[in-house]
């Protein structure tokens, strides 16, 4: 541990581009999602910095035109999780006494990276294969993710640097952060590219190596970043890149000895699930696996008799509907004063009927499609259920169509 004074200057959050017609970054854009739509590639595992073809294969398709596949991807089975173990603790021998400062370094250059040449890769592959609009893409997979590696490198550092105030005559007490012994298990959801970059990346800075399984319904944005890690000069084996399906593969990482700490957001059933495989086989670790997870929420909007109207029916649009509602993040019920009601009703239904659905590429779209057939399925489900009910009445939406793509209409009940 360094003594000297701060190696990192004190980030900002990476600025916002806003993608006006005829401008050149909106252009730039346009052509990286012409050229990502019209070249289908094959993606491989990433184990120990190696390409590994499983030959068991599934497609990443683009959900607004569920027939367009932009890429196949080989689906890393128990062989290959375990594997990428091995490679992880092959790497952790080196790279967990790396000085901070050099990991960080490899970290800064992530931002810049995807501040620079990957900014256009990232959102275009973020709003083809998991049907972002073009705002969406670019606060998900570019600004939050860069402020993720500025942010994370100053904290880190930050870390390291609190050291105790007094050591008696003779003596010298200091703290030493040591990463855990074993591999962190990170697992990543399809809504967020920056959470899909961050879970891996965060335990990797601070010295620890990475099995990532990222989500079947976005493996092709967070291939992307698996090769943002490799061209920063991410050593082989830091993070293992192993997509495939978690019923298959999940149990081998959370049931391994060297399980050092699992990185999660998604479902609470998924979490619960790893949380109790972890309980029954405490006996069998090295030691005691660190857990962290963020799981779903049911967020609700208050509204107050002196609210302004206007302003409530644009953060309830935007709060439930932005990128068609899929996020832990969104509101998904509202309690509104009967003395507010029919005035807030007249002006929500006028505005929701507004919205536009659609095409990713048409950049006057607020919504797009729902992430896959399943997520389709489910929520149609809900929807009919609510029309049969006699306790329920539709304001607003209630339709949907995956003839093309998997729409559904923003629906208020």
């Amino acid at each position: 541990m360094s003594n000297s004074k701060s190696h990192v200057s004190q980030p900002t959050n990476e600025p916002v581009r806003a993608y006006g017609p005829g401008s050149m970054e909106r252009e730039a854009l346009r052509a990286k999602l012409k050229e990502l739509r019209s070249t289908k590639i094959e993606i491989p595992l990433i184990i120990g910095g190696r390409e590994i073809r499983t030959g068991a294969l599934e497609k990443c398709i683009i959900p607004h035109n569920h027939q367009h596949t932009l890429a196949t991807y080989h689906k890393a089975g128990e062989k290959e999780m375990e594997m990428a173990i091995e490679a992880s603790q092959e790497a952790w021998r080196g790279w967990s006494t790396m000085p901070w400062e050099s990991r960080v370094s490899l970290f800064r250059r992530m931002a810049t990276l995807l501040s620079g040449p990957y900014r256009d890769l990232l959102n275009a592959s973020a709003m083809l294969n998991m049907s972002k609009n073009v705002f969406q893409a670019e606060v998900d997979s570019a600004c939050e993710l860069i402020d993720f590696f500025n942010f994370n490198t100053w904290y880190a550092q930050e870390i390291y640097e609190q050291q105790p105030l007094y050591s008696p005559g003779g003596t010298w007490n200091r703290t030493e952060h040591r990463p855990l012994e074993g591999f962190v298990f990170a697992v990543t959801p399809f809504n967020f590219a920056s959470i899909a970059g961050n879970l891996p990346s965060s335990p990797a800075l601070m010295g620890n190596t990475v099995v990532w399984k990222p989500s079947s319904n976005a493996v092709y944005p967070a291939y992307r970043i698996m090769q943002l890690f490799m061209e920063a000069g991410l050593p082989d084996g830091v993070i293992n890149f192993a997509p495939g399906p978690g019923s298959l593969v999940g149990d081998i990482p959370t049931k391994h000895r060297k399980l050092a700490g699992i990185h999660f957001t998604g479902s609470t059933a998924t979490f619960q699930r790893m949380w109790r495989t972890v309980g029954e086989n405490i006996d069998n670790y090295d030691g005691y696996p660190r857990i962290v997870g963020e799981t779903g929420g049911k967020n609700f909007c208050l509204v107050h008799e002196s609210a302004d109207i206007d302003a409530v029916v644009t953060a309830m649009i935007r709060g439930a509907f932005e990128y068609q509602g899929q996020k832990c993040s969104a509101i998904s019920r509202a309690y509104i004063p009967t003395s507010k009601w029919e005035q807030f009703k007249d002006r929500y239904v006028t505005e929701v009927a507004s919205i536009k659905i659609g095409d990713v590429e048409d950049f006057t779209n607020l919504m797009n499609a729902v992430i896959g057939e399943k997520e389709f399925q489910n929520i149609t489900s809900y929807i009919a259920w609510a029309k049969a009910s006699d306790d329920a009445e539709l304001i607003t939406g209630g339709g949907y169509d995956d003839s093309v793509g998997f729409f559904i209409e923003p629906t208020t009940i």
